[in-house]
């Protein structure tokens, strides 16, 4: 919550949850549906603050595409203008009709919701061609998708492909050579942090503790009262 307050504070008009973090701020591995109950949670606090909100939900924690509609649902009226729902289980791809048939429920029960829709491929490196993400994005698009998430793809050739090579807008992650311009050009339309924030974070901790244990210069942070009038405010809304 705090680091979405700061986001916004920073000027960011959206900001999205990452099943990655929620899971590992609780000590838990990422998976195996262990975000729900906290992403839930995590997004009726999110909900009062003034900027679009996506939720990572990995497959919808469910198989009927019916539970997951009803999930959606919970999370629109919470204020979420946008899930991210995965296309595989368990490391694995699933059938892309069980995935548009999730798709479809979801826009029917929240249309006004923004479904983007995870193509796997890349990211468990299976099936992991051009081709065959375009495949599994038309299928999704024809299920009522409103974006498509291609995780993992890292070619510069084959994101201008695959942006060329869909209808809806192509979301991909934050590249380690690419700048957010550059995608762009390739055609990319969103750019996610996916838990890279989270595990800066978890890094900067470890190395400022350290920096005090060994003497060594510390870098400069949010001062207390700061964070502190930020929080108060929020709280007191």
């Amino acid at each position: 919550m705090g680091s979405a307050l700061a986001f916004a504070q920073a000027g960011f008009p959206a900001v999205g949850t990452t099943s990655f973090g929620v899971c590992a701020s609780a000590g838990m591995p990422d998976g195996g549906h262990a975000s729900k109950a906290a992403t839930l949670a995590l997004v009726s606090g999110l909900g009062r603050i003034p900027v679009h909100v996506s939720a990572d939900i990995e497959n919808g924690y469910s198989d009927d595409p019916e539970e997951v509609a009803r999930f959606v649902a919970k999370l629109s009226a919470l204020g979420v203008a946008g899930v991210n729902l995965e296309d595989s289980t368990d490391g694995h791809l699933v059938n892309p009709a069980l995935s548009a048939a999730k798709i479809a429920a979801v826009k029917r029960g929240s249309p006004n919701v923004f479904v983007n829709a995870r193509v796997d491929n890349y990211w468990f490196a299976e099936e992991a061609t051009v081709d065959a993400v375009g495949l599994r994005a038309q299928t999704y698009t024809d299920a009522g998708a409103d974006g498509i998430f291609v995780p993992g793809v890292s070619a510069a050739d084959d994101i201008r492909r695959i942006a060329a090579g869909i209808e809806l807008p192509l979301n991909v992650l934050a590249h380690a050579t690419l700048t957010v311009a550059e995608l762009e050009r390739l055609g990319v339309r969103r750019v996610n942090s996916d838990s890279l924030p989270y595990r800066v974070s978890v890094d900067a901790a470890v190395n400022v503790v350290g920096a005090l244990r060994d003497v060594t210069p510390v870098p400069a942070a949010t001062p207390y009262p700061d964070m502190q009038a930020m929080l108060e405010e929020f709280h007191n809304r």
